[in-house]
């Protein structure tokens, strides 16, 4: 597709779609509860179908209506061996939290994903499961999928992680409700915390404290309503397009504001951005907001640490509104960014450099110059939804015409985004 920067402000209000780490979790815990789980706001976008797919193929039946999705659980032992492999497409959340679930199953299940999930890193997984008793093997011996995964009955350890993942910790967390004594994670730092939260509603026995989750195994799960709100990392576009574009005011409407997720409302502030937020609610366990943006002067900051679990995904959109910061803007301690859809690092650097931005690369980040014009660009998006998204938010204010590769890949986490977009500027 091809952009041209933005002919006017952007006015409006938006709701984004459903949160895609929740949509993922509530078909996994309704699909292990004994009951019915309603989801309402569910994201129909590629990863989720996935999850959706891989369950309907391990016995689950699951119906798709406008509005609901509705998953008629069988309990935690109610899964079949499915018939044929299972494939989870370019979903790494599917891929990481099914294999918690499938190691503690009676039955053997292979397990593979589109050609980037056959290069992201799975022994982050496979080591702890392991640990437990887990028989996991990767088929190309690389450790990454195909996976070939023999249920087995598993023991419960206590894991201390060498990252910050939610994905690693949901997966053997999963697990532990299949193990025979209570299983724990303990990470550097706090990662989104959707499946402690939901575990807890679902009616598993899970406990908190500090960065150590821990659960109890043979939890009963009793299916929900589970309304899912609107996901941040989809409003961090428009959080960005209207900070950068000069008079612009967007209303982002039931927006998930969890701490473990919000980081980049903590770095926006430090960067001067205008975001007023009106708490709504708590809905199935998760916080929600209204978010109102006006565009504002931007200025550099340094983005590190026991932040960077919280906003993980945001960076690319990040990296853009620090081209339009004035200073420096310093993004560390995100080497995980290399083992996501692309090597975000790599991407984003070679791409700003092509619409003629100031940035360096470096082992764990980068460093941004702001300040400097943006012109258009040929853009590859190396089939990855978030720097497509970024990339259309950047071409707003770069002079002259920008193309995006690879553009249709939004379909993974947002299927209406560039018509939502075009939207605020009519």
């Amino acid at each position: 597709m091809k952009f041209r920067p933005a002919a006017a402000p952007l006015k409006g209000e938006l709701h984004v779609p459903g949160d895609k780490s929740i949509s993922h979790r509530a078909v996994m815990f309704g699909s292990l509860a004994s009951g019915t789980t309603c989801i309402e706001n569910f994201l129909k976008g590629a990863d989720c179908l996935s999850t959706i797919d891989c369950f309907r193929r391990l016995g689950i039946r699951i119906e798709e209506k406008a509005e609901e999705i509705y998953i008629y659980g069988n309990g935690l032992h109610g899964l079949k061996e499915p018939k044929e492999i299972l494939d989870a497409g370019n979903s790494g959340t599917t891929t990481r939290l099914i294999s918690g679930i499938l190691s503690g199953q009676s039955f053997e299940t292979t397990l593979t994903g589109d050609a980037s999930i056959q290069k992201r890193p799975m022994g982050r997984i496979i080591e702890p499961l392991s640990q437990m008793g887990a028989s996991i093997e990767s088929l190309s011996g690389n450790g990454c999928a195909p996976l070939r995964i023999q249920g087995r009955p598993l023991r419960g350890i206590s894991y201390t992680s060498p990252v910050a993942s939610a994905q690693v910790k949901s997966a053997v967390l999963l697990a532990g409700l299949y193990a025979d004594s209570p299983t724990s994670v303990t990470e550097p730092s706090l990662s989104r915390d959707h499946s402690e939260r939901m575990l807890h509603y679902f009616g598993a026995q899970i406990e908190r404290k500090g960065t150590k989750a821990a659960i109890l195994p043979g939890s009963r799960l009793e299916g929900r309503k589970v309304m899912v709100p609107g996901d941040i990392s989809s409003a961090a576009y428009f959080i960005a397009a209207a900070s950068i574009v000069p008079g612009s005011q967007v209303l982002i409407r039931n927006v998930g504001v969890n701490p473990t997720r919000a980081g980049i409302l903590k770095v926006c502030e430090k960067m001067g951005a205008d975001i007023q937020i009106f708490p709504c609610r708590e809905d199935s366990g998760e916080p929600t907001a209204d978010l109102l943006i006006k565009s504002a002067p931007l200025k550099g900051c340094v983005i590190e640490g026991s932040l960077i679990p919280t906003l993980i995904d945001e960076l690319p959109i990040l990296a853009v509104m620090a081209c339009f910061a004035q200073g420096t803007t310093v993004i560390r301690d995100a080497a995980e960014l290399k083992v996501k859809e692309s090597n975000r690092i790599d991407v984003m650097t070679e791409n700003l450099l092509a619409m003629g931005a100031h940035v360096t690369p470096a082992e764990d980040g980068m460093i941004l110059e702001g300040g400097f014009p943006l012109h258009g660009a040929l853009i590859d998006s190396h089939l990855d939804h978030r720097i497509a998204m970024s990339f259309a938010v950047a071409a707003l204010q770069a002079e002259g015409e920008t193309e995006i590769r690879g553009s249709q890949c939004v379909q993974i986490s947002y299927p209406g985004f560039y018509q939502d977009l075009q939207r605020l500027q009519n």
